[in-house]
C-alpha cells in the first residue's frame, strides 16, 4: 500500500553564526580546568584546554587564516591560557557563594557569539552562562541588561548591570568584532562552510505497532525543516519534532513520521518520499498495517567529504609571541 505523504526539509543559507563554548570545572582532577571551543556554522574550527596548553586548529582554512593574521591567533592564545581560566575560576567561586555551596565538583559554562544574516545584514548577539547544568544568567543586548534565571543570580545581575564599561565591551565584541571575524572565516572557508550536501532519505519503523519515521541523513548545512504532507497539505498535528543534533562525521540528519518532504537550504526542489510499506526498513519484517500516530525526528550530522582526512593543527603557548595590548583590550570578551 502506498500513501502519498511526502517529507519536506528546508534549510536557509542566508544566516551564518560564530559561537564560542567555554567550560570551566572544579573538583575534577582528571579533566582540564578550562576548555574553549569555537564553532562556525555548526563546524568546530578550533579548541584549547589548560591540560595541553595548546590551541588546536581543526580546519586547514583556519590554519591559513591565522597564518595570515598572527595577531588573531595571539588573541585566542591569550584568552585561553592567560585570562579566561582565572576569570572562570573567580566566577565559580562567586557563584558557589551565591548558592551557599561548599567546595567540590562544579561546572561553569558560557556560550556567546553572533549570528549574521547575509541578506539583510542583521546581526544578533548572544551571551549566557550556565552553572552546574542549569541556566544562570543571560545578556539582553537590546535593553543592555542581564536576565537572571535563578534567584541567586539577581545579585550578579544588579552588579553586572551597573558595570557600564563591561557592557560596552561586550556589546562591541558581539555586534562589531564577532560579525567581522565571521565574515573573514566565511571568506577563507567558503568551499566548506558554504557548501550544500543533499541527504539520503529512508523510512524506518522499530516495530509493527510503532510510528513510521522518515529519516534524512548526510545533509549540510545544519538549518533544516522537515514535515509530513498529505495531498499537498502540511501535517503538523500530533507530529513529534526533534532538534537538529551534530554528528561526528560533519553532516546532519533528521526524521519525520508519516509522509516525508525534505527541503535543504539553497536547493529549490524538495525531496519527497512516499509512505510505502514495501520500502519501510524495520527489524520486525513487513508490518501488517501502518500506524496512525505521526512524529518527526530531526538530527544534524557533520560529514567530511569522501576521502578527506581531518587534520588538527596545534600551536603551543610557548611557540607564540607574547600577547600584546590588543589582547588585553579585548580581555574577558569571550
Amino acid at each position: 500500500r502506498v500513501v502519498n505523504l511526502p517529507i519536506i526539509f528546508v534549510c536557509p543559507t542566508a544566516k551564518h553564526s560564530l559561537k564560542f563554548f567555554l567550560t570551566a570545572s572544579s573538583g575534577l582532577p582528571d579533566l582540564p580546568q578550562f576548555v574553549g571551543v569555537a564553532v562556525v556554522n555548526g563546524v568546530t574550527t578550533g579548541s584549547c584546554d589548560t591540560t595541553s596548553n595548546m590551541v588546536h586548529v581543526k580546519q586547514a582554512w583556519v590554519k591559513r587564516y591565522v597564518e595570515s593574521d598572527p595577531q588573531h591567533l595571539q588573541w585566542y592564545t591569550g584568552e585561553c591560557f592567560q585570562i579566561l581560566p582565572y576569570h572562570f575560576k573567580a566566577h565559580i567561586d562567586m557563584f558557589r557563594q551565591r548558592f551557599n555551596q561548599s567546595e567540590g565538583v562544579h561546572i561553569l559554562q558560557k556560550m556567546n557569539g553572533c549570528e549574521w544574516d547575509e541578506e539583510t545584514g542583521e546581526v544578533i548577539g548572544f551571551m549566557q552562562y550556565g552553572y552546574d547544568g542549569e541556566d544562570y544568567i543571560a545578556l539582553d543586548l537590546k535593553t543592555q541588561t542581564w536576565i537572571a534565571s535563578k534567584p541567586q543570580a539577581v545579585v550578579t545581575k544588579l552588579s553586572w548591570d551597573a558595570d557600564k564599561g563591561r557592557m560596552k565591551l561586550y556589546d562591541n565584541f558581539i555586534t562589531q568584532i564577532c560579525p567581522e571575524w565571521l565574515r573573514g572565516y566565511l571568506e577563507y572557508g567558503n568551499s566548506s562552510l558554504l557548501r550544500t550536501e543533499l541527504p539520503s532519505v529512508s523510512l524506518l519503523q522499530k516495530s509493527p505497532s510503532s510510528p513510521v519515521s522518515c529519516h534524512a541523513t548526510g545533509f549540510y548545512p545544519d538549518r533544516a525543516v522537515m514535515f509530513w504532507r498529505k495531498d499537498g497539505e502540511e501535517l503538523h498535528e500530533d507530529v513529534d519534532v526533534d532538534e537538529i543534533l551534530p554528528n561526528h562525521d560533519g553532516t546532519f540528519q533528521m526524521s519525520v513520521e508519516y509522509d516525508c518532504v525534505f527541503r535543504l537550504s539553497g536547493v529549490k526542489e524538495d525531496i519527497v518520499i512516499k509512505l510505502d510499506e514495501a520500502v519501510i526498513r524495520t527489524n520486525w519484517g513487513k508490518s501488517e498495517s501502518l500506524p496512525v500516530q505521526l512524529g518527526i525526528h530531526l538530527q544534524q550530522l557533520y560529514k567530511k567529504k569522501k576521502g578527506e582526512r581531518e587534520e588538527i593543527y596545534t600551536f603551543k603557548e610557548n611557540q607564540l609571541t607574547s600577547v600584546d595590548a590588543f589582547i588585553h583590550k579585548l580581555h574577558f570578551l569571550i
